[in-house]
């Protein structure tokens, strides 16, 4: 990853983890019991906006990009299937 994507990735994270930790109502509603999800909120809306910002508009093209360059940072991205639902 250069530096550009890697500023970018650690300033659009920690934007999203303060104001996710800010308004907890954002969030989507998790049960208490089953199974928990192996990334979190902030991750998911960073991967998510890295994805508009860098011109993406095929979820399968920037699932498979993200695999390869955003690996070390995001080791839990989910499937193409999964990416909408969580």
């Amino acid at each position: 990853m250069d530096n550009d994507l890697d500023t970018l990735a650690t300033a659009l994270y920690a934007s999203a983890d303060d104001f996710l930790k800010a308004h907890p109502d954002a969030a989507p509603w998790r049960p208490a019991v089953g199974l928990q999800p192996l990334i979190t909120d902030a991750e998911l809306v960073t991967v998510s906006v890295m994805q508009a910002l860098l011109g993406f508009t095929s979820e399968r093209r920037w699932l498979r990009h993200a695999r390869v360059v955003l690996i070390e940072w995001f080791p839990h991205l989910p499937e193409q299937s999964g990416y909408n639902k969580l």
